[in-house]
């Protein structure tokens, strides 16, 4: 039976113009994005979020409004309303693609009132230090929604709701600050000693009318949206029982299996590994270390030694789990997580993550339309070439060739079910030069042409399936069977 590799594409990078229309543009680029192959989307936070239409949506301040009341001066999002948002992903759902929607629930911004606390200041770069003796603080953690106006629901927060917050409204002072009675989870990720706290208003996840409510929500969610899964935010920073309940809990009300990428920002392979045995409601998460090594190789000058590219990544570790990426809105310029690769690196690193058998690539839009804040070009024709050639030749079985510290490569045999399916991929971090690789039997005895356009010269391949294919300095070149790509 004929099916298609499976593709998501992140719809929306940190930069976009705040013009409240993307949701009314995903709607109309929806037919356009089957047709490019793309199986899945992962669209932007929905709820309101302290900067109003300014905010990326990271800044969760009301899970309950998804654009719909006036809050925080603005009833749409920097994306829309919420009936554009429902009818986006109506629209992606009629063309058979799934939506994901990214949910963020470690912490909350945009506090309604301050209160009194007493507080620990805690040692930034060792979570479990405080910094001299409790004292008490003005900080804002009362959460009233009075725009809302308990629609949905009736909850409210308050500091009891919180473990620390990251600002002393007394003293104008930015800072970690836990408040007395509270502790930080152990169930995190162990960087810095420990990373509960991430940022704002860190969610106490051992209270427990905060995880009811969050369960609460999540069932509202979901009966309003109609999503197919979720990116999940921060999962390191969020207690690792919490999403092992909350997706259980959400699969059994709804008789669902909700497909889930979490965002473990890590670099250490064992850290990932970890969490995805200790929570197998987790369906996949973002690999992370292969990022980084896009990143250094990007960087070296030439000098990476390509051969281990793939080494202790999640795709070679766990394939199963893997969401490869090139780049995405938290490693753009100016990010926290800035780790951007070097543009002259990303068509190898695109081909590396499109064209492999294992794990399944995410595009990102910043790459496919470019970053105009950070002058940062479009890889728009590129991608759509890349795509055509994920969708239809890259199958069949897979043979590498990491034999050299800069030139590497590998084939697919393509299969019986796509026509002239199957390929030869080689690049180079450093000079340019041939290999000789074997595509085999099905693509014997014919000419491939390299779909980049770096290469003119078609190869030809020998009766054993043998050729010797070539890609220039710095570069990549794809070698597939169909000389016109646009025929596809």
């Amino acid at each position: 039976m004929k099916s298609y590799n499976k593709t998501m594409f992140q719809f929306f990078e940190w930069y976009m113009p705040s013009d409240c229309n993307l949701w009314n543009t995903v709607t109309q680029m929806a037919p356009e994005l089957k047709k490019k192959g793309i199986t899945s989307v992962w669209l932007p936070p929905a709820q309101k979020s302290a900067g109003g239409i300014n905010d990326t949506g990271y800044g969760a301040y009301d899970l309950y409004d998804l654009g719909e009341f006036n809050q925080k001066g603005t009833i749409r999002t920097k994306y829309g309303s919420k009936e554009e948002y429902l009818k986006a992903i109506k629209a992606l759902q009629a063309e058979g693609i799934k939506v994901l929607a990214d949910i963020v629930l470690n912490h909350r911004m945009g506090a309604d009132e301050t209160e009194d606390i007493i507080s620990y200041k805690v040692d930034y770069d060792d979570r479990n230090k405080t910094i001299g003796d409790y004292r008490t603080i003005k900080a804002w953690t009362k959460y009233s929604f009075e725009g809302r106006k308990n629609k949905y629901s009736d909850f409210k927060l308050d500091w009891s709701h919180f473990t620390a917050c990251d600002y002393d409204n007394n003293e104008n002072e930015h800072g970690i600050f836990r408040f007395y009675g509270k502790q930080f989870s152990k169930e995190v990720d162990l960087e810095r000693g420990n990373f509960d706290y991430l940022m704002g208003c860190d969610v106490d996840f051992n209270n427990l009318d905060v995880v009811n409510d969050l369960n609460a929500w999540g069932k509202w969610f979901y009966e309003q949206t109609h999503v197919d899964g979720f990116r999940l935010d921060a999962v390191k920073h969020i207690r690792f029982s919490f999403y092992k309940n909350w997706l259980k809990d959400l699969s059994h009300e709804f008789n669902k299996n909700f497909y889930t990428v979490g965002e473990y920002f890590s670099y250490n392979i064992d850290s990932l590994l970890y969490y995805l045995d200790y929570n197998k409601q987790i369906t996949s998460l973002f690999d992370v270390p292969l990022h980084i090594k896009f990143k250094d190789a990007s960087q070296s000058g030439g000098n990476y030694d390509m051969r281990y590219l793939f080494q202790n990544t999640l795709v070679d570790r766990r394939p199963s789990k893997a969401v490869t990426f090139v780049d995405n809105h938290d490693t753009e310029p100016g990010q926290a997580l800035e780790s951007w690769v070097e543009c002259w690196f990303k068509p190898l690193a695109y081909a590396m993550i499109m064209f492999r058998k294992e794990g399944i690539p995410c595009i990102f839009y910043g790459d496919y339309y470019g970053v105009p804040e950070k002058n940062m070009p479009p890889m728009k024709d590129l991608l759509d070439t890349f795509l055509k050639v994920r969708k239809y030749m890259a199958y069949g079985k897979e043979r590498t060739y990491f034999d050299d510290p800069n030139i590497i490569g590998w084939t697919r045999e393509g299969d019986y079910y796509h026509q002239d399916s199957g390929l030869a991929v080689v690049l180079s971090d450093g000079p340019g030069g041939g290999k000789q690789m074997n595509v085999g039997k099905e693509l014997a005895g014919s000419l491939l042409y390299d779909c980049t356009g770096n290469c003119k010269e078609p190869i030809y391949v020998d009766q054993d399936g043998n050729g010797i294919f070539y890609c220039d300095g710095g570069s990549v070149s794809v070698w597939v069977k169909k000389e016109n790509m646009y025929n596809l």
